[in-house]
Order: structure tokens, then C-alpha cells, then sequence
């Protein structure tokens, strides 16, 4: 790290560079190397995924929307009416035992898969608002330099405001002597 990054750090962030920790380092040597610490995370989050991941986000995405809900239904309800009206020697009589059953193993096949899916969107929401961080700190330092260079410009011409007026003061001093009167 240089030099400079040791003084925006003290000055940004109240701690010495060493203090800050890894990720509030790689911002501070972005703002001073001027380079983007914004990237676009779906692309780092679907890399790592395997067949097993992808597959349990699409039957979690699947086991949570409408058309879902619709077939899940209609084989309900098919299967009862065929079990209960249809069929003359029923596969599965009232009370539907063997629909129990297969609602179980469902139920005890779709949890542990629903979980998994939720615990990578969790961990795909933790990197997404780790990335946020960076960018809104970096976001921040910028605006805190671009608040410094415009006291400095502010400073300056209110300086150079006052050397104009002290010079026109001159002018007009010098005006009224030339015409005789007193200032």
C-alpha cells in the first residue's frame, strides 16, 4: 500500500491503514489507484454452483410458484376421484393411504431441498451486500474528496473575491484623490 493510501485512510476512515480491515483496504486502494470496485455478482455466484446446486434452486423455484400449486392439485384431486369413483378394484381405497405416503416422501424430499436453496440465497445476499458495502464506502470517500476540492476551490475565490475588491478599493481611492475630495 502507498503512502497516499495511509493518509486517505487516516483522514477517511479515523484508523490507521493497518487497522482497516481487508475489505476497507481494497476500497481505500481503489479510491487511489481510481479503479471500480463495483462488479456484477451474478455472474462470481453462478460460477461455483453444481449440478446438485443448480438443481435444487430450480426445484425450489418450481416447489414455490403457481403452476406448481396448480399440478399439485390436480394430481390430488385425480387421483382421489379415480381412486374413489373411477376404478373398480381401487389401487389406493379411502382413507388414500398410499397418497399419504407419497405426500410424505414429497414433503421429506422437498424441505431439506427447499433449505439448501434458501442457504445459498442467503450466502448469494451476503456477498451481494459485502459488494454493496465496498461500492457505497468507496462511493462515500469520493464525495468526502469532492467536498475538500470544493472548499478548496470556494476558499480560493472568496481569495481571490477579496484581492479584486481590495484592488478596486485602490481604484476608487485613488479617484477621489485625483478629483480632490476625501475618501
Amino acid at each position: 500500500m502507498t503512502m497516499k493510501a495511509a493518509e486517505l485512510a487516516l483522514k477517511t476512515m479515523r484508523k490507521p491503514l493497518e487497522q482497516l480491515t481487508e475489505r476497507e483496504r481494497r476500497v481505500i486502494q481503489a479510491v487511489v489507484d481510481r479503479i471500480h470496485v463495483s462488479r456484477p455478482m451474478h455472474y462470481e455466484l453462478e460460477e461455483g454452483l453444481t449440478l446438485g446446486d443448480r438443481l435444487s434452486d430450480r426445484i425450489a423455484r418450481f416447489g414455490g410458484s403457481w403452476p406448481f400449486i396448480i399440478v399439485f392439485f390436480a394430481v390430488l384431486f385425480s387421483w382421489m376421484a379415480l381412486n374413489t369413483f373411477a376404478l373398480v378394484h381401487p389401487f389406493d381405497r379411502y382413507p388414500y393411504i398410499l397418497l399419504n405416503l407419497v405426500l410424505s416422501c414429497l414433503a421429506a424430499v422437498q424441505a431439506p431441498v427447499i433449505l439448501m436453496s434458501q442457504n445459498r440465497q442467503a450466502d448469494k445476499d451476503r456477498q451481494q451486500a459485502s459488494n454493496d458495502y465496498e461500492v457505497n464506502l468507496k462511493a462515500e470517500i469520493e464525495i468526502m474528496g469532492l467536498h475538500e476540492k470544493l472548499e478548496i476551490l470556494r476558499a480560493q475565490e472568496i481569495a481571490r473575491l477579496l484581492d479584486l475588491q481590495e484592488r478596486q478599493m485602490a481604484i476608487l481611492e485613488s479617484l477621489v484623490k485625483a478629483r480632490g475630495g476625501t475618501a
